[in-house]
């Protein structure tokens, strides 16, 4: 089952596109966090999300505000993927330990071996305020996050 609105989020500690380390607990009391987690870099839907967010990209990376996106792909795949697509925000490899991440809040398909569609906005104490989380074929919403950030 996926981490509830009020749960205090896990930390986590994964590598970025760029093999830098990033901590979840690196932004309590700084930023709000949208921890964005999609099955696969090079598919379609999940890429077309994350160039949605790219496209809109103040709105999810600013002095209030970090954009997080997790993937079970591995930082090679991620670092090739950011470069093709433009994305300027940290794609972050749940690779190994294969989904412990996403396991933790509770988006991990065993049968799938990747992250569903999982979303989860965290303020700065820590604590989820909002989350959705879709199938894999199901596109998110992006107007609903920043509703949800506008409530913060």
């Amino acid at each position: 089952m996926a981490i509830q609105v009020g749960d205090k989020a896990p930390d986590f500690e994964l590598k970025d596109n760029h093999g830098r380390t990033v901590r979840l607990s690196d932004f309590r009391g700084e930023k709000n966090v949208v921890l964005l987690f999609y099955p696969f870099a090079f598919t379609g839907v999940c890429t077309g999300e994350l160039c949605a967010l790219r496209d809109n990209l103040p709105r999810f990376v600013n002095d209030d505000t970090q954009l997080l996106a997790v993937s079970n792909d591995s930082v090679p795949t991620l670092r090739v993927f950011a470069e093709q697509e433009g994305l300027e925000y940290p794609l972050l490899s749940d690779f190994w330990p294969h989904g412990n991440t996403s396991r933790d809040y509770g988006v991990f398909a065993e049968d799938k071996g990747c992250a569903v569609r999982g979303t989860f906005i965290i303020d700065k104490e820590g604590v989820v305020r909002w989350t959705v989380v879709n199938d894999l074929p199901d596109a998110r919403d992006l107007n609903e996050y920043v509703r949800a950030l506008d409530t913060l």
